[in-house]
């Protein structure tokens, strides 16, 4: 009888061990994002006097947030909210005199920084839980949904070729006057803005009881626009916790 009692309990319990909602924070990288290395190019209308290169990167670190509903019968909600971000080098050239490109932040300490490529989405998913084994607090889950991207230009070539056609006719072919006004339009420039799907593959856990649970999914993400210079990846990772009642 004691035993049937405390299986009884445990079983209850193991029911129990999903909350009917949460909140958390996750480590979210996308490991396929990346971006090509430019080699010095000359800089159309400079007559050859001034060239321009950039950097590289092979993927982009990140964090976010992320709710979920857990109480629908047959289907769970998610909200997720992540960005990601890298760095990489871009210079103007006069020969072989390499002038490099900072971008001033307000408010931060050592107020310059290399060029930033910087990715941020928003993603609502419908999951379904497809295994639920009694006194296992797993829920494994599959899912798809819709998500809403913004990202930041590359700092490249063409950019500066627009700078130069948008500066007066005074323009002289100097060099660090044009990576003064190059800098000052690209903390002007603004987000590109799109939308596109994700499909997901998870899992939570829960103790019964506590109100503390762990998370990790892999999305692919579909659609979407991005700068010509960038592999977007599309393949992400969350991995976090928080609360859940």
């Amino acid at each position: 009888m004691n035993f049937k009692l405390i299986f009884a309990a445990a079983a209850l319990l193991a029911t129990q061990s999903f909350a009917i909602a949460g909140f958390g924070g996750h480590y979210s990288p996308n490991v396929g994002t990346t971006l090509k290395k430019a080699d010095r190019a000359e800089i159309k209308g400079t007559e050859g006097k001034i060239g321009f290169s950039h950097g590289d990167f092979s993927y982009i670190q990140g964090f976010g947030f992320k709710a979920w509903l857990d109480i629908l019968p047959k289907i769970d909600i998610e909200a997720t909210f992540n960005i990601q971000f890298a760095s990489y080098n871009a210079s103007l050239w006069n020969g072989d005199e390499e002038i490099p490109l900072h971008i001033e932040l307000s408010g931060v300490p050592f107020g310059k920084a290399t060029p930033k490529y910087i990715a941020m989405n928003a993603d609502i998913s419908v999951t379904y839980p497809f295994l639920s084994i009694p006194l296992i607090p797993i829920r494994p889950y599959v899912g798809a949904g819709l998500t809403m991207y913004w990202n930041t230009f590359i700092l490249n070539k063409s950019f500066v070729e627009k700078v130069i056609d948008r500066m007066d006719d005074d323009f002289t072919m100097d060099e660090k006057k044009l990576a003064e006004k190059v800098v000052d339009m690209a903390k002007k420039e603004g987000l590109n803005k799109s939308v596109g799907f994700h499909l997901l593959a998870g899992a939570r856990f829960k103790l019964p009881i506590i109100p503390i649970a762990a998370y990790a999914n892999v999305k692919c993400y579909l659609g979407g626009e991005y700068d010509s210079d960038i592999d977007a990846g599309h393949f992400a990772f969350e991995l976090g916790g928080g609360f859940a009642l």
